[in-house]
């Protein structure tokens, strides 16, 4: 069976959720080979095994860390030369689109970014993308070289599958612009203890209707009863209600959960762009003309004070 190469996006040998669900998506296609970069490549067999990767190629070099994404780059043109593979499943975070792109200008094949699904087809992987602000569901295929494809998180749900996962060296020899753009320094992000806004199961969200910053608390509330992320409009982050990487939008972060709950968020075309492909949309506002409920699976008219705190006591005495 054809192999299938899966960069793995971790942090310290710990595994990000995307990079299962690339090794879920991986195996309808043929055998998943994980490309595992910088320290930890021991600690994440076991996990990429237990998701069906049958190796685990790896390697650690202070390039990958010292700068920025050419080493990476080079690892994977090497990982492909290696192995030859059918495709190479890259997630879709910026970083991760950056490293695809330029693989693909070296392999001189085809790139696809952004995919809501993967499925197997006779002339090669078929690829489903969400385009024009989710307006349109296109299919599509690599037609030259070795398909390259991003994959937009929480496309698939992680499943187990348990593989050998076996730990090979990956030989990596890196080209003159590897060492062009240098990390000088790096500024821990703050934890919030909530899920990776973009990688989330779960995202709820606030907009004008929340009506000041510290009326957020009802909406952060809400989240974390429910285990979720915590996203925000354009116009509330633009009033100084909420840090700017929470925004979900064209102009933000795109975000694809099981379940998105917008909360005084009247649904413009700028925010349904960033969050239209969530599986579940629940919208609440106490406009009843507002244009997200267009869209939504269920809509609560009502104001959001007296609805989200409900909701909120409601899901904490299930939870028990």
């Amino acid at each position: 069976m054809a192999e299938i190469l899966v960069y793995v996006d971790h942090l310290d040998g710990t595994v990000r959720k995307p990079t299962l669900e690339l090794l879920t998506l991986a195996r309808r296609l043929g055998d998943p080979v994980a490309v595992h970069l910088g320290p930890g490549a021991e600690a994440a067999a076991a996990v990429l095994g237990e998701h069906g990767a049958t190796r685990v190629l790896a390697a650690d070099a202070p390039e990958f860390t010292d700068y920025l994404v050419a080493p990476k780059v080079d690892a994977l043109q090497a990982a492909v030369a290696a192995v030859s593979p059918a495709a190479v499943l890259v997630p879709s975070s910026a970083e991760g689109k950056e490293i695809a792109a330029r693989l693909a200008l070296r392999l001189e094949s085809g790139l696809l970014t952004d995919a809501v699904d993967v499925t197997a087809g006779d002339e090669g992987p078929v690829v489903s993308q969400s385009v024009f602000a989710a307006a349109f569901t296109t299919t599509s295929r690599v037609t030259h070289g070795t398909p390259v494809i991003t994959v937009k998180p929480n496309a698939v749900a992680p499943e187990a599958a348990q593989a050998a996962g076996a730990v090979e060296e990956l030989a990596v020899s890196f080209g003159p612009l590897a060492t062009g753009t240098k990390v000088v320094s790096r500024t821990p992000r703050e934890a919030s203890g909530r899920p990776e806004l973009t990688e989330a199961a779960i995202v709820v969200s606030g907009g004008r209707g929340v009506n000041g910053a510290e009326n957020f608390a009802v909406i952060e509330a809400l989240a974390d009863s429910l285990g979720a992320a915590v996203g925000a409009s354009r116009a509330a982050v633009d009033a100084g209600w909420y840090p700017h990487s929470a925004q979900v939008g064209q102009t933000g972060k795109t975000v694809s959960p099981q379940l998105y709950v917008a909360a005084g968020i009247s649904g413009a075309i700028q925010h349904r762009a960033g969050m239209q492909t969530s599986k579940t949309i629940v919208a609440i506002n106490k406009d009843a003309e507002a244009p997200i409920f267009e869209l939504v699976d269920y809509g609560v008219v009502g104001d959001l004070f007296e609805v989200v705190p409900a909701l909120t006591e409601e899901v904490r005495a299930r939870k028990g």
